[in-house]
């Protein structure tokens, strides 16, 4: 079985998603990009005002909002990739709650190193910052006497998708697959053909086949259903070949409908409720007894958090 991320603390997690390959590789070509996009030809407001040998030191602070932190350590691999010389030294830690006016990274090299690479972090510290702060949100709405969890999507912004699953994580989610590759989910467009009354069978079968090619490259084995009698197909003729099954799209009474009937067949499947779930109804979703609550709003609606860098004297 793949390693379970979700097991990892959050400067391992860091390490495994982002410093590890094929990660590494990604997060070096985003960083590179977004530099290249800002800077590429040099930055000729530095190169015509800012002596070659002059050097910056400042800090990046948190401004109006508070919120969860999330970014520093992109920042430290941004620098040491594409401005050689920069420092950077953290003040604060990823998953941290910051405060308006908390410095969180002090910055410090050639001036014009530093100028270049300012808006990049500034960039990656508010968005990254905003999912987790966005996600925290999610995590305290949930009712204390539940044992749901918060996991998100692969709907994260094009490019981001191993950051702003990270973010996740330091604003306390959970990472749902990281992509295509690491877990079957057998959703409502593969299941379109399937007659009507073989869901479950035709669930078990899909399940065996893709154990005997993947075999540990699998992290789970999950499948898409949209009503209770979905369910029950597959508890009754896949329960042993699957992790979880994703209720999807349900109101609360069917949502617990569906709690009842796995705790009756297949107490160790899990359930993840998804869809239109939101701040509002997450207390609501979460009281019916599912394990898991996953929604794309902790990225797609995540505000970026607002931080600044100024320099000292």
């Amino acid at each position: 079985m793949a390693a379970d991320l979700n097991a990892l603390c959050i400067p391992d997690l860091y390490h495994a998603l982002c410093r590890e390959e094929p990660g590494r590789t990604l997060v070096r070509r985003l960083l590179t990009l977004a530099y290249d996009e800002d800077v590429p030809e040099g930055d000729v407001t530095s190169e015509a005002g800012v002596p070659p040998d002059a050097r910056a030191r400042g800090v990046i602070a948190c401004r109006r909002t508070p919120g969860v932190l999330c970014g520093v350590d992109a920042l430290r691999d941004a620098a040491d990739l594409l401005t050689p010389g920069c420092r950077v030294a953290p003040l604060a830690r990823d998953g941290d709650a910051v405060e308006p006016g908390q410095p969180v990274v002090r910055l410090e090299g050639p001036a014009r190193r530093v100028l270049a690479l300012e808006r990049l972090a500034l960039n990656l510290i508010s968005r990254l910052s905003g999912v987790s702060t966005r996600t925290r949100a999610y995590v305290q709405a949930l009712p204390r006497a539940t044992q749901a969890r918060i996991f998100d999507t692969r709907k994260t912004t094009p490019g981001l998708r191993r950051l702003e699953k990270y973010a996740v994580r330091c604003g306390g989610g959970f990472l749902h697959r990281l992509n295509l590759s690491d877990a079957l989910l057998i959703k409502d467009n593969h299941i379109a053909p399937v007659p009507r009354g073989s869901l479950g069978a035709w669930t078990r079968d899909l399940a065996r086949r893709a154990r005997a090619a993947h075999g540990d490259r699998l992290r789970f084995i999950e499948v898409e259903v949209d009503s209770p009698d979905g369910l029950r197909q597959v508890l009754t003729h896949a329960a042993g070949e699957i992790d979880i099954v994703l209720l999807d799209n349900m109101d609360p009474g069917s949502l617990a409908r569906c709690v009842a009937l796995r705790d009756r067949l297949a107490p160790r499947v899990l359930l993840e409720a998804s869809g239109g779930v939101t701040l509002d109804s997450i207390g609501t979703i979460a009281r019916t007894g599912v394990d898991r609550i996953s929604t794309g709003d902790l990225t797609h609606h995540a505000v970026s958090l607002d931080f600044g860098l100024d320099f000292d004297g």
